[in-house]
């Protein structure tokens, strides 16, 4: 199977391609990039007026199966991922059964290839049961398909097993990633401050994921090994992870587009559709995240799309659980709120999306438009304008902030190995 994709502006990070080119795949792999391929092919696509970029990859999403099929499955999941242009995601462990043996990873492998609509590469938990209390063995899982390992959702409190945990992972090859939360500081609804006071609920101090990323920036440098830490929302966060990388501190980070497109004022507008953790903090906050993504602190864009069902949602602000959807809007709010306002670049897109995401879980056949590589790519329309509207959702659930908000660029065809998987109606 060849298809010929023609006109499109191609745009990759590691040859700084900013340009008109043709691409030809043949299969599953990147044959041809060129100014003007003139072959047969079987399927001929004009990309005129449209953006080609290696398949955005997510390194931190979540599916929800097995266990809590009522909010997400890895089909309806895989669905909505390249419906927004992901041609790769990798789902937390944090389902009911957890991923800690090898039995449940396979199954959740075994599922997303019976859907094969993208590459799914799932984590396994840190400790069993996601209890923090006795660590998982990461040879075997890892060689039964874990591309990395986390409690996401869950703390790692005690740390002599994190430090273990960090180091073991170091040694197979992959990373932990942490999540950062100290839960004595961290009791709360939404982010202490203002909002929080007039809504009369309590606040979620910042120091409480600070503490965590500090403490995972330690055994990091202390011990050489790989730290990964996620979501990060606050000004210090990115301050320490900067200065630790001055210091040729093997530590990386991700953020995800709820972090620079709001502030915690977005949940007097959306409630507890705004409610995720970490929290929305505040301007200041919302700036550094911008400033990390410029130059290079953090690594990665991620959506930690975390969907619930309605009723769920429902609930009141202290009881509703955390998380949004995010598969969905992640192209176009970064295209809205960082590209729109000169803030990145499309190659800085690339970088946090495709490439890096590529390098951090060792996937070099992905992340970059060349010969060779894997056919997995994101083609979309940047200059579409619209409203995101509740029924254009394809999640299961719709729990987001970005309902009614107005958006630019639509993701028009996703093709991974070769094969397209999504084209816009």
């Amino acid at each position: 199977m060849t298809i010929l994709l023609k006109n499109g502006k191609t745009i990759d990070y590691i040859s700084q391609i900013n340009e008109k080119m043709d691409i030809l795949i043949r299969d599953d792999k990147i044959e041809k990039v060129e100014k003007e391929i003139n072959e047969n092919a079987d399927k001929v696509i004009d990309c005129t007026g449209l953006f080609i970029i290696p398949g955005m990859i997510d390194i931190h999403c979540h599916l929800r199966e097995p266990g809590f099929e009522y909010k997400e499955t890895i089909k309806t999941g895989s669905q909505s991922a390249v419906k927004g242009g992901f041609t790769t995601i990798c789902p937390m462990p944090n389902t009911k059964p957890t991923p800690d043996n090898i039995n449940v990873l396979e199954q959740v492998i075994k599922e997303a290839k019976r859907v094969n609509l993208c590459n799914v590469l799932p984590y396994a938990s840190v400790t069993k049961g996601e209890k923090g209390e006795e660590l998982v063995d990461f040879k075997e899982l890892k060689k039964a398909g874990a591309i990395a390992f986390s409690d996401d959702g869950m703390p790692v409190i005690n740390a002599n097993i994190m430090r273990q945990a960090i180091i073991e992972a170091d040694k197979q090859g992959t990373f932990v990633a942490s999540h950062c939360e100290e839960k004595t500081v961290g009791k709360g609804a939404i982010n202490s401050g203002n909002v929080a006071e007039q809504l009369q609920v309590e606040g979620i101090l910042p120091e409480a994921e600070e503490i965590m990323a500090a403490r995972e920036i330690v055994i990091s440098e202390t011990n050489n090994v790989r730290a990964h830490i996620c979501h990060i929302s606050t000004k210090t966060s990115v301050n320490m992870i900067r200065d630790a990388k001055k210091r040729g501190v093997k530590v990386t980070c991700e953020t995800c587009p709820h972090y620079y497109t709001f502030t915690q004022e977005e949940v007097l507008v959306s409630g507890t559709n705004a409610k995720m953790n970490p929290p929305l903090r505040e301007e200041k906050d919302k700036q550094e995240i911008i400033k990390g993504l410029q130059d290079g602190t953090i690594d990665a864009i991620i959506t930690d799309h975390a969907p619930h069902a309605e009723e769920e949602k429902q609930k009141d602000l202290t009881t509703a659980p955390n998380g949004i959807i995010g598969f969905e809007t992640a192209l176009a709010a970064t295209i809205t709120n960082l590209i729109d306002k000169n803030y990145i670049t499309y190659l800085d897109l690339v970088r946090l999306t495709s490439y890096n995401p590529a390098q951090l879980l060792g996937l070099k056949n992905k992340g970059q438009i060349s010969k060779t590589k894997d056919a997995d790519l994101t083609i979309f329309d940047p200059n579409i304008e619209y409203i995101y509207q509740k029924e254009d959702i394809v999640s299961k659930s719709k729990n987001t902030p970005f309902i009614g908000k107005k958006l630019k660029g639509q993701v028009v065809y996703t093709i991974v190995s070769g094969k397209i998987v999504y084209e816009k109606a």
